[in-house]
């Protein structure tokens, strides 16, 4: 197995990779040994889910029974392993993995950043080997460090905040407001004002779904 061969595979299926660890140099939480290849989503992932049986059936949860059937035939096909980061526990320590990879940072308000997608990250899944394979070397330096932080103040009711992180109730609140129609439709002010999240291609369809499935929850 090699690193561009999994790059190529969760390619063709919609996905990215959207970072690379060794657990056993790196100390990564759960996994001891071989290589970690975490996958996420960026532009092709949602036409990819509208097409598919998951989406069009009508049934609950379409994002993560697609992530699981499609990541799952990854795993076979490439005789690894799959992790979700959903399902019931134990829970798969995906934010230890991330930051471990190099390329996913905490944002002055807590949040996780990512160096191609920003705030709108979206790991739907992971695939371990158990061979140690080469994977790409990162700079492992934060994009915030030279980012003015236009995320800590464009929130409408300062919900994520460089003092307290993430005020749930607040953002609850305001999206029940007239005000709010922004934020449930196009997505969070405040991820979406990260400069990198324009990477993550999101459409203002895919951030309404996520934003109403956060708003039930």
């Amino acid at each position: 197995m090699t690193y561009a061969n999994v790059e190529r595979a969760a390619t063709q299926v919609g996905l990215i990779v959207m970072g690379a660890l060794h657990p056993r140099p790196s100390e990564a939480k759960q996994l001891n040994d071989g290589t970690l290849i975490l996958l996420g989503a960026a532009g092709a992932f949602w036409p990819a889910l509208k097409a598919s049986a998951e989406w069009q059936d009508g049934q609950p949860d379409p994002v993560d029974r697609w992530s699981r059937r499609v990541i799952g035939q990854l795993a076979r096909d490439m005789r690894g392993t799959a992790y979700y980061p959903f399902g019931d526990p134990p829970y798969a320590p995906f934010i230890d993995w991330a930051l471990k990879s190099g390329r996913t940072f905490s944002s002055p308000v807590g949040a996780l950043v990512h160096d191609t997608v920003g705030m709108m990250m979206s790991f739907r899944g992971a695939l371990h080997f158990a061979d140690e394979f080469s994977i790409p070397s990162v700079s492992q330096s934060s994009p915030c460090t030279e980012c003015p932080a236009p995320c800590a103040t464009t929130c409408p009711v300062g919900a994520l905040n460089t003092h307290s992180f993430y005020d749930v109730a607040a953002c609850h609140d305001h999206l029940d407001t007239k005000t709010g129609h922004s934020c449930m439709n196009k997505g969070c002010l405040a991820r979406l004002a990260c400069p990198l999240s324009a990477g993550a291609e999101r459409q203002p369809e895919q951030s309404a779904h996520h934003m109403k499935a956060f708003h039930r929850s």
